[in-house]
């Protein structure tokens, strides 16, 4: 990240970060920022709000208010503040596990309600902050701490699922999709409505040395890289998640909910640096 970048966007007090080298939640904060300089996004306006997880983690080093509380129910606290100020931009950072085992319930009717929320989910496939357990995406077939034998169980799309909730924005990228992460960035926070994007990222401390192998970030985001198919959306405007890929990239629902249909942008957009 350029260093021009730090003080308008991160705390310097929290830095230097805790995540461990080559980690992909790191990147996401970096796609994040550059989503937000692009857009001019007004920091005094934004509320951020993490779980537990290394990803809940983002909301510390950035220079807004943030919430950090408890595993799974950040979007609780986050429709909680916006039905309080509807003026704010809320934005959530969570994990695969945030926001999938614990905090699913929560996914499903924020999606449902179409609360005009930001959802950011980095998925690391595992439970990484406690120790790489098996987590609800963790691919089928793979080793963790707590499956040594393989993952039986199959995976959630959580793209699919928040889609099938009622979520009027729903993306997934991974880290090794920079430029359309970034775009599905801007793309969410300026939706009116409920907004998910989810990134595969690596793991290279816990899943990457127990699932495929190695602990290089490199080849983590090589392997995530190589198991990832980009689609684009059929004329019935969803997306075609056909084939054997593990990881299907794309914008999977992008549609204007009536709730919201002709409305202006939100007013946190639009500070000029």
């Amino acid at each position: 990240m350029e260093a021009h970048l730090i003080p308008t966007y991160l705390r310097r007090d929290a830095l230097p970060h805790f995540f461990c080298p080559g980690c992909g939640a790191a990147q996401v904060m970096n796609y994040f920022v550059r989503a937000a300089q692009n857009m001019s996004l007004d920091f005094d306006r934004l509320v951020g709000v993490g779980g537990v997880g290394c990803a809940a983690r983002i909301p510390v080093y950035l220079n807004i208010d943030a919430l950090h509380g408890i595993h799974g129910r950040t979007l609780a606290w986050a429709t909680g503040m916006k039905l309080h100020n509807p003026d704010l931009k809320v934005v959530v950072f969570a994990g695969d596990g945030d926001a999938a085992a614990i905090g699913g319930n929560h996914l499903i009717h924020a999606a449902r309600r179409n609360v005009d929320v930001t959802m950011i989910v980095v998925n690391n496939l595992t439970f990484g902050m406690t120790g790489g357990q098996v987590a609800p995406m963790t691919p089928g077939g793979l080793r963790t701490m707590t499956t040594p034998t393989g993952n039986a169980e199959p995976p959630f799309d959580l793209c699919r699922l928040a889609a099938a909730a009622g979520a009027t924005f729903v993306s997934r990228w991974s880290t090794a999709t920079p430029r359309q992460g970034i775009r599905a960035l801007e793309k969410a926070l300026r939706h009116k409505g409920f907004s998910l994007v989810e990134f595969v990222v690596q793991c290279p401390t816990n899943f990457g040395r127990r699932a495929i192998g190695t602990g290089d970030p490199v080849q983590c985001l090589e392997w995530i890289e190589s198991h990832s198919a980009i689609r684009q959306q059929g004329p019935d405007g969803r997306l075609d998640d056909s084939g054997d890929a593990r990881f299907v990239l794309g914008d999977f629902m992008a549609r204007e909910s009536p709730i919201f249909e002709g409305t202006s942008r939100s007013p946190s957009e639009g500070r000029s640096e």
